[in-house]
């Protein structure tokens, strides 16, 4: 079960969200909310998981800093919507998993495929908080910010109402 920590309004370049810091007793993890979100349906939502990588050394071989400027771009243009952010590094693997996958994936083997030939999952991520998250938030119905099938049935399965999915592309 999830617990409501802390919130802060947050200026972006993508304009000002409201973020919300939970934790679900082993990690934190958050939203960043634009517009009012409570009780609507058709909410544009993006669930991102943590790229050291990506976020924190701009690296040009993932695009998950692309994704999540993307996501807020389009979350703005709609003028409301939900980026929910997941500690998640290395598809829940962990950052040694993706250091020791590099390997295989500089081979050309897919980041999955590298993780296995690494002794970990190919995808070890849980999108069960999110869904916590959005019940949380009192959202109807999302519309994803995703091509991950996974996010998408794991979120059905909790409760959350789907009601479709796009790219993130602009």
């Amino acid at each position: 079960m999830i617990q409501r920590l802390a919130e802060i309004d947050l200026k972006t370049k993508y304009g000002e969200f409201h973020e919300i810091l939970f934790n679900d007793g082993k990690q934190d993890s958050f939203a960043l909310v634009m517009g009012d979100i409570s009780e609507e349906e058709n909410v544009l939502c993006r669930v991102h998981s943590s790229c050291i990588f990506g976020h924190h050394f701009n690296s040009i071989e993932c695009d998950c800093r692309e994704q999540m400027e993307i996501s807020q771009e389009l979350i703005q243009r709609e003028g409301k919507g939900i980026v929910i952010w997941l500690e998640q590094e290395g598809k829940g693997n962990g950052h040694y998993a993706l250091l020791k996958s590099t390997t295989f994936k500089k081979q050309g083997m897919s980041q999955a495929e590298a993780y296995v030939a690494t002794g970990f999952k190919k995808d070890a991520r849980d999108f069960k908080v999110a869904a916590e998250i959005l019940k949380e938030l009192k959202v109807r119905s999302i519309r994803m910010l995703t091509n991950n099938p996974k996010k998408v049935s794991t979120l059905t399965e909790h409760g959350i109402n789907v009601v479709g999915t796009q790219q993130t592309k602009l």
